[in-house]
């Protein structure tokens, strides 16, 4: 996924949207509306400890000095994950079925929600425990809501962006095609072309996804049955195969999770880049980034203008099983107001749920990317709210990966894509 860095990826699959019924609890905490332990403790107090992925940005650590010296009786602890995505699904599984009350508040992935809701160890934000969502993008808002409750408080958001050298391609490429005729120009300054996020992973569900969209493609319908067997669909994948095959996406690129991506860009080895926001505030300050002021910033290119970026981003979420619920809250409500927002924004190259600070001047003016934000999330297409997410995913990237590395034809692996998204639901 956003895929963001302190939290890969990220980010993820801007492909299906697709809405499921609830398949029942698993978690020991009843089904994701019932009583049980979401009933409970929830005016509880007292210390509780934050649950997130690598804090590469230094994010969140300066919030939670923040909060501790404002609040010394309800201290938050801050548990920090790995950088891999899949370790941190895991590891956040674990702990729920384990029922561990030491993970009181807990950083998700979007594509995770639905899941965790569904087996019932997320609290409803609901009651006594609501969180005002008003100002926030809607779409944002969607992605923490299961079977219409809101189950996680919106924390950023994220939208694909393409980075490119501006020294060298003065006009970024408003389709994939133009993109692909600048290749050129990589070749004669001896540098790669194209990378995005193609290695085996949840990164790869995002780029294969964007890529089917921005064809005009889609993965599933509204019924949520696959669509991945249309032309259109076959044309998206079938972009990135030839790029891989034709050396436009260089052979190391079938290795590339986020970092590799950015490190290779940020070496001056690579003409464009896929990533996510959080790229742009590393490749500004790194000291040994190469590219500081040679960097452009454009939305993602589609069949006939901008693509359709794959909707990315975090929510905030307290585990049923907490038992400071009241504290738990009130640390949703701090880190997803406004200042937080604009530090997440400023500090990271976060993107922000609050709609209002995409059109704020300072910020804008301190992070002229976002605009170009606005129009990927406003071309992003709605991940998959479905507790199948893992199954869907796994078939996305094993076909995807191996059309790219060429060991299926794009037919035979949108035919089998399209067996294993139908049997994951069923």
């Amino acid at each position: 996924m956003n895929t963001r860095k302190y939290l890969l990826p990220a980010a993820v699959a801007g492909v299906l949207a697709m809405s499921l019924s609830a398949c029942g609890g698993g978690g020991g905490g009843g089904t994701a509306s019932s009583g049980g332990d979401a009933a409970a403790n929830l005016d509880g107090r007292g210390p509780i400890t934050y649950v997130q992925g690598k804090d590469n940005s230094n994010v969140v650590r300066p919030l939670v000095d923040k909060w501790n010296a404002a609040h010394p009786d309800q201290k938050v602890t801050f548990k920090e994950q790995s950088d891999q995505a899949d370790q941190q699904h895991d590891d956040l599984v674990q702990n729920f079925q384990a029922k561990n009350v030491n993970y009181d508040v807990v950083d998700v992935d979007v594509i995770w929600t639905a899941e965790f809701a569904a087996k019932g160890w997320l609290q409803p934000l609901t009651d006594k425990m609501s969180i005002d969502t008003s100002k926030m993008l809607p779409a944002t808002v969607k992605t923490a809501t299961y079977n219409n409750t809101l189950f996680a408080a919106p924390q950023t958001s994220d939208g694909g962006i393409l980075y490119y050298r501006k020294d060298l391609v003065p006009t970024p490429p408003k389709t994939w095609d133009e993109m692909m005729s600048m290749c050129s120009i990589a070749k004669s300054n001896g540098i790669d072309c194209y990378a995005g996020q193609f290695a085996k992973y949840e990164g790869l569900t995002v780029n294969a996804a964007e890529a089917i969209n921005s064809a005009g493609g889609t993965i599933v319908g509204d019924d949520g049955k696959s669509t991945v067997t249309s032309a259109a669909a076959k044309a998206g994948l079938n972009n990135l195969v030839t790029a891989y095959k034709s050396g436009n996406i260089p052979t190391q690129g079938v290795t590339y999770q986020e970092e590799q991506g950015r490190q290779s860009f940020e070496d001056g080895k690579l003409l464009f880049l896929r990533n996510w926001p959080y790229v742009y505030n590393l490749a500004k300050t790194d000291g040994s980034s190469k590219v500081k002021d040679t960097f452009g910033m454009a939305p993602l290119p589609g069949k006939s203008g901008p693509g359709a970026s794959s909707l990315g981003g975090h929510n905030l979420a307290v585990s049923v099983y907490s038992a400071h619920k009241a504290t738990a809250k009130d640390f949703l409500t701090f880190m997803t107001s406004e200042e937080t927002e604009k530090f997440y924004a400023t500090q990271g190259s976060l993107a922000p749920v609050l709609a209002s600070l995409y059109d704020d001047p300072t910020l804008v003016q301190q992070l002229p990317y976002l605009p170009v934000l606005k129009t990927s999330i406003s071309n992003a297409v709605p991940r998959p709210v479905t507790p199948f997410y893992p199954a869907v995913t796994k078939a996305i990237q094993d076909n995807a990966y191996a059309a790219i590395k060429g060991d299926k034809s794009v037919d035979q692996a949108m035919t089998d894509m399209d067996t294993a998204i139908n049997s994951a639901s069923q």
